[in-house]
């Protein structure tokens, strides 16, 4: 998975700083996440929802708030109507550079902004809220004893997550004026609503609230011991699970490769669709990817041949140098196996018997971690040479291929 910065401008004309993480290979879909209230594009939670959509061949959009972030403009000049009006320009920019967005994620404050906007996106399909109120306005809470303050002064600073903010009064009569009833009742796309119960900045009736304004499809599904920014990795990686899970009901991601399963003591390569040159494996249970780079006509959905054959290699070598570590127990904290294939010409190679043409090389190198001495390391380096898919690679095969 990569991820490319972006910048694009937002309803007042600022700067808005964004991260596209992309999947390897075509996407399948695009999806667009909107952060938490004062909170940034790049917290855990964001990261790692987006990456596990990459994994499964969703692009995932995520950007900062005017004023917040690395986004340029006056946090105090927002509201929350502006934060809907960033999330249309998102919308645009993804429609006019990639593709509208078919997912639509939003966290707390960010999920009721998503909720207010989603009938405004056609492409979308479902919409994920997480740890969202049922009503915008719940967000003051955060600063209720400055409220009156702010009203009657015109703006205040308010100590948000051990940081200052300026509120204005035209937030706090921004935000009052608006309900989510109606944007919900009448979204007509799929939506999960996941919220945590002992979530203590949003409380748990928020999600039971807007799950009742909401018409079918509609799903539930608890957060459990999360904290309302989902900071622990489990439930982090827990969440981004379940949103991968469930958005496949509602998004096509036929682009990839369906899991299979072979019998026992097989390896199964079958392809994924014949206008293109992933692979589907499966072996004993365990499913991976083929594919060519686009250079040569590929989607890049998965490692080429070689790399595969060259990832064979190194696991091996890995394994054997572990082995025999564990078993002399010699104090080996982590072993890593670069391994890098290319073709050479066979007068390049010393120990090659063959005179012309070019030879198949695969050149090793190996990392060991640990209070070592070097009469270790460099036994360490022999043993590596029996590993044996080396001994297979380097001795004599014998393939044989018939029809099924």
């Amino acid at each position: 998975m990569k991820t490319e910065r972006l910048e694009f401008t937002c309803h007042d004309g600022s700067t808005l700083a964004a991260r596209l993480d992309l999947p390897v290979g075509k996407p399948a879909a695009y999806a667009l996440f909107a952060h938490c209230f004062t909170c940034s594009k790049d917290i855990p939670a964001a990261r790692r929802i987006a990456q596990r959509l990459a994994s499964l061949g969703i692009a995932v959009l995520r950007f900062d708030f005017t004023g917040l972030g690395h986004s340029a403009g006056e946090f105090a000049n927002t509201g929350f109507s502006s934060n809907v009006g960033d999330l249309l320009q998102a919308v645009e920019f993804l429609r006019e550079q990639y593709q509208a967005p078919q997912l639509l994620i939003g966290h707390s404050l960010g999920g009721a902004a998503v909720l207010a906007m989603a009938g405004e996106v056609p492409e979308a399909k479902a919409v994920v809220t997480i740890g969202t109120p049922a009503e915008p306005e719940h967000v003051l809470h955060n600063f209720s004893e400055q409220i009156d303050e702010i009203c009657s002064d015109g703006q205040a600073e308010v100590q948000l997550a051990g940081r200052a903010f300026t509120i204005k009064r035209q937030f706090v009569e921004d935000i009052s004026g608006t309900s989510l009833a109606r944007s919900v009742a009448h979204l007509k796309k799929a939506l999960l609503v996941m919220h945590a119960p002992l979530d203590e900045t949003v409380s748990l009736d928020n999600a039971a609230k807007l799950f009742r304004m909401a018409k079918h499809p509609k799903s539930f599904i608890t957060l459990d011991a999360a904290d309302h920014l989902l900071s622990s990795v489990e439930d982090a990686e827990y969440a981004a699970e379940m949103i991968s899970t469930w958005a496949q009901r509602y998004i096509d991601v036929s682009v990839l490769p369906k899991q299979m399963n072979a019998p026992e003591g097989v390896t199964r390569v079958s392809e994924a669709d014949a206008n293109s040159f992933t692979q589907d494996i499966s072996a004993d249970g365990h499913h991976l990817i083929a594919d060519e780079p686009a250079s040569y006509g590929g989607h890049y959905l998965g490692a080429t041949p070689y790399q595969l054959v060259a990832a064979g290699l190194g696991a091996c070598t890995s394994m054997t140098i572990r082995m025999y570590a564990r078993q002399k127990k010699i104090p080996l904290e982590h072993v890593q196996v670069d391994v890098v294939h290319n073709k050479v010409h066979a007068e390049d190679c010393a120990s090659c018997s063959q005179n012309g043409g070019k030879i198949d090389r695969f050149e090793r190198k190996i990392t060991l971690s640990g209070d070592l001495t070097e009469e270790q390391r460099q036994r360490l380096l022999e043993i590596a040479d029996r590993c044996p898919v080396h001994r297979t690679l380097e001795g004599e095969i014998e393939i044989r291929t018939e029809l099924s």
